[in-house]
């Protein structure tokens, strides 16, 4: 009597319209798809009542289909531990992509806030991007665009143009500049004319009236100032005290820094460009309707700024566009963002897929024997194909609905770190159903397929083959398709690390993370081979070790090679994509602060907090005694127009302002050719060694650049450095920066000291900085106080938590429902394992081996995965070799390994259930 298993044993005496067998074969209707004596008959040959050629076509497939659901049905209540891993894998995936989908829907939709210019009606400013055309191989001209860092300011005669525009009742020229309070507390300074923009009104005293008097913010003044009381503020140059004439309040701001109030003229002069401005603020006519006044406005505007060396054009701003005024780089770092999260999110879908084929594969493996025996008894493939894609079906709408219910919580979650006071993340009504919908949509499109293709290798059997195919051992290797599929892959991975070596900035990155990508898939691919490596390397320790424990451990992973690769597949990807994703920072950190430390020669520096310090302060410490040098420190960024891959590019690169006087007191930044001392006027440039070998420039040639902006320049190279990872790729004199940033303070001062034995030269600095007032510190100068990148940002660590904490997660948890998809898999080798006698502790240790020979593998081969494009990466853009602090990784194995053990552990002590760590043995 033949033994049925599965779905076809649970059901002994229900036969669907579409039953397969003998019962289907003596039958005198013979469903779709029959088999063996009955499908060699005629198709015109009568049995019993009805030929099959008078049969309806539509009969037929509904038998079909009939047939297909009873084996969906009755297999998803036999498999449902199996499925409900499934569930939990594809779920995450589904609220994963959900998130994504969720945080890069509300960028799009993301503006700045309108605060400052709340009580106007529409704002004139220069055009914040910038553009560069260009002919890639073989195509049309493309246009690449980027927002630039700094202010674009426009010129003064602006305002007269649109004061006199129809509609517009006042136009005011707001300008700001950087405020300290006596105690260091930070403020923006802005004129009097310009409170109405706000709008700001008078709750006691008056407007200020000559330039020793302002008008104080009121949350300023809840410090205890009051009209008539002196109050010491830093703006332009050393600390003044100022008369309070007034205390202003607004009920609009929200979180926008408090102002000081100064008269127009003063304000104009604390400024330094007196023939330009920020931008204007329009107040329109009553009545005036928004695109009126739009209109008008633009009417009269001039095509460009007016600013000397500037191509900018003038916007007007309305509505919630008035906020892109207030804070200029905001779109920037939306866009920066988006490029980041598109990139995060291009690895997401792909590890999303590859989880989802992993675990519906699996789940369809373990199934191998049940489906060919199905087949054998007389199932048709379309009738098998169907039942699974209907199973897969079912869970994945189940996983879909869980994956978009649970993608809103964590959509919310990434929000929240990556909003920011200059660009608050808003969630429109229709952003949570949408995301939850793009999350599920992915689950219930890719899992059908991939379903009824991993059923393909027993479904095209024949009927005698399939029977064979019940009782034998599962293939110790891939087939072919597979084996060239990951050989190609692995070649692809480690010849884009190559390329990488040769590439800079971020065509190296994207080259490191396609070979990490590509070696990934190519470790799922070759698995089964990659195991029997493992096993002949680790076996034989593992049965010393192990003893009759290990034997069974071993012997159990080499009868199931493709298992076992299937199992640290997850675990390679994990220790592979955090290990890319933590290694990269820290390695850049590490080789920009060791050039940085080399570079620096300066002792000591001073720091003026938020407001920064003018250029008088360098002068001033010079004249301190003990000081032998002391250079300013500005910093900025410019905009470079290059080619990648024929493609159009614009760099945002940051750079340095330094004074070349006593520059080799306190910098040295490794001159190659050239000489510093030429580093003044607005002229001049000195650029990094990889830099000027990419432009093919050299002392004596010029440059093209934009500074930040937007100003073209083409200055003279006047030296060549190699230092540039610490110190950037560009230093400029001072003098060239400080008319094109939006506000020209210095963020540090260096100071090299070499005064007589027992003399205090901090003491000195700080007495010689005392006129400029609270907020200044003098302390033991760091590589840190001149790196071009700082350490770790907020947005830096928004995307290490993102990168890391969610897709590390999601992949984590892979790790767990994909080890016990595994381990429910194995209730019968459990059971028959305790009836031969063995005992609970040999099999509880067992588990232990297994999981132990797993979660080293994986850590190895994740290790060594993620170690070829890190290695690539380091060596382009560092030139070092990658680093991870060790705390680091120990967090990444200890995390691998508990998911490991909640994988195998706790589903094998119920998956056998009394067979395993109970007492009877059946």
């Amino acid at each position: 009597m033949r033994r049925r298993t599965g779905a076809a044993a649970q059901e002994p005496s229900e036969v669907p319209d579409g039953r397969t067998g003998a019962a289907a074969r003596e039958s005198s209707e013979v469903p779709t798809g029959r088999t063996g004596a009955a499908a060699r008959k005629p198709s015109g040959a009568r049995t019993g009542r009805v030929s099959t050629a008078a049969r309806e076509p539509l009969g037929v497939r509904q038998g079909s289909r009939r047939a297909s659901a009873f084996l969906a049905r009755r297999s998803l209540a036999t498999h449902r531990r199996a499925w409900a891993a499934v569930i939990v894998a594809t779920g995450a995936a589904a609220a994963l992509v959900g998130a994504f989908a969720f945080v890069v829907g509300s960028l799009l939709v993301a503006a700045p806030p309108v605060q400052r210019y709340a009580g106007a009606d529409a704002v004139v400013a220069a055009d914040q991007k910038v553009s560069y055309t260009a002919k890639p191989w073989g195509s049309e001209p493309r246009t690449a665009t980027a927002y630039l860092p700094e202010r674009a300011r426009l010129d003064r005669s602006v305002l007269a143009a649109v004061a006199g525009a129809d509609g517009v009742a006042k136009a005011v020229a707001d300008d700001s500049v950087p405020v300290s309070m006596g105690d260091g507390r930070p403020a923006v300074g802005r004129s009097w004319s310009s409170a109405v923009l706000t709008p700001y009104e008078l709750a006691e005293g008056r407007a200020p009236r000559d330039a020793t008097e302002v008008v104080l913010d009121g949350a300023l003044a809840a410090g205890g100032h009051a009209p008539g009381e002196r109050v010491v503020l830093r703006a332009g140059g050393a600390a003044r005290t100022y008369t309070v004439s007034g205390i202003a309040r607004t009920g609009a701001g929200g979180d926008a820094p408090p102002a000081v109030f100064f008269t127009e003229p003063r304000l104009t002069a604390l400024a330094g460009h007196p023939g330009r401005i920020d931008a204007i603020g329009v107040v329109a006519e009553p009545g005036v309707s928004r695109d009126a006044l739009r209109d008008a406005i633009g009417a009269v505007l001039p095509e460009r700024s007016g600013v000397p060396g500037s191509d900018r054009g003038v916007r007007v701003l309305t509505g919630v566009e008035r906020g892109e005024a207030e804070h200029v780089d905001a779109l920037g770092g939306r866009g920066d963002q988006l490029a980041l999260l598109g990139s995060i999110g291009g690895t997401v879908l792909m590890v999303a897929l590859l989880v989802i084929a992993s675990t519906l594969s699996q789940a369809i493996h373990q199934r191998s024997g049940e489906l060919a025996l199905l087949r054998a008894v007389g199932a048709s493939p379309r009738q098998l194909r169907s039942a699974i894609g209907r199973e897969a079906g079912r869970v994945s709408a189940a996983a879909a609905l869980l994956g978009g219910i649970g993608a809103v919580p964590l959509g919310l979650a990434m929000r929240s770190l990556l909003t920011t006071d200059a660009l608050p993340l808003p969630v429109p009504w229709w952003l949570p159903p949408a995301a939850a919908l793009t999350g599920g949509l992915l689950v219930a499109l890719l899992a059908r397929p991939v379903a009824m293709l991993a059923a393909r290798s027993i479904t095209r059997l024949r009927p005698a083959a399939a029977l064979g195919a019940a009782t034998a051992d599962e293939p110790s290797e891939p087939g072919r398709f597979r084996t060239v599929a990951g050989a190609v892959l692995a070649f692809a991975g480690i010849s884009s690390a190559g390329v990488a070596t040769t590439q800079s900035g971020q065509a190296a990155g994207a080259a490191a993370s396609g070979a990490a990508l590509s070696l990934v898939i190519a470790v799922a691919l070759l698995g089964p081979r990659i195991s029997r490596i493992v096993l002949g390397v680790l076996g034989r320790p593992l049965r010393r070790v192990g003893g009759v424990s290990g034997f069974l451990a071993e012997r159990a992973a080499s009868a199931h090679t493709r298992r076992l690769a299937t199992a640290f597949t997850p675990i390679v990807l994990v220790v592979a994509f955090v290990c890319v994703q933590l290694a990269s920072g820290p390695t850049m950190e590490r080789a920009s602060g060791h050039q940085a430390s080399a570079a620096l020669r300066a002792d000591l520096v001073a720091t003026g907090g938020g407001a920064g310090l003018p250029a008088g302060a360098a002068r001033a410490v010079r004249e301190a005694p003990g000081v032998t040098a002391a250079t300013g420190v500005l910093r900025s960024a410019v905009v470079l127009a290059d080619r990648q891959a024929g493609e159009p590019v614009l760099t945002r690169l940051p750079v340095l302002g330094v004074e070349a006087r006593g520059l080799s007191g306190t910098l040295d930044p490794g001159v190659t050719a050239g000489d510093l001392d030429r580093l003044t006027g607005r002229d001049a440039v000195a650029v990094g060694a990889d830099r000027a070998k990419s432009l093919d420039v050299g002392p004596g040639d010029r440059v093209a650049l934009r500074l930040g902006d937007g100003t073209r320049v083409e200055p003279r190279v006047v030296a060549v450095y190699e230092h540039e990872l610490g110190l950037g790729e560009f230093l400029f004199p001072r003098e060239a920066l400080a008319g094109h940033v939006s506000a020209a303070r210095d963020q540090a001062v260096l100071i090299r000291t070499g005064g007589a034995s027992g003399a205090d030269p901090a003491a000195a600095v700080r007495r010689a900085l005392a006129p400029y007032g609270g907020g200044v510190a003098v302390r033991a100068a760091t590589g840190d106080d001149v790196a071009i990148a700082p350490p770790v940002s907020d947005g830096d660590n928004a995307v290490i938590v993102i990168g890391v904490g969610v897709i590390g997660g999601f992949a984590l948890l892979a790790v767990v429902s994909t080890l016990a998809l595994i381990t429910v898999g194995r209730r019968g080798e459990f059971r028959l394992l305790r009836m031969v006698g063995t005992g609970r502790r040999q099999l509880r240790r067992m588990l232990v081996l297994e999981t132990g020979l797993v979660t080293f593998a994986g850590l190895v081969i994740g290790t060594a995965v993620a170690a070829v494009p890190l290695t690539a990466f380091a060596v382009s853009v560092a030139g070092t070799t990658p680093y991870l602090p060790p705390v680091h990784y120990a967090v990444i194995a200890g995390a691998v390994a508990l998911a490991a053990a909640a994988g195998t552990l706790v589903p094998g002590a119920s998956a056998g259930g009394r067979f395993v760590l109970g007492r009877r043995a059946g």
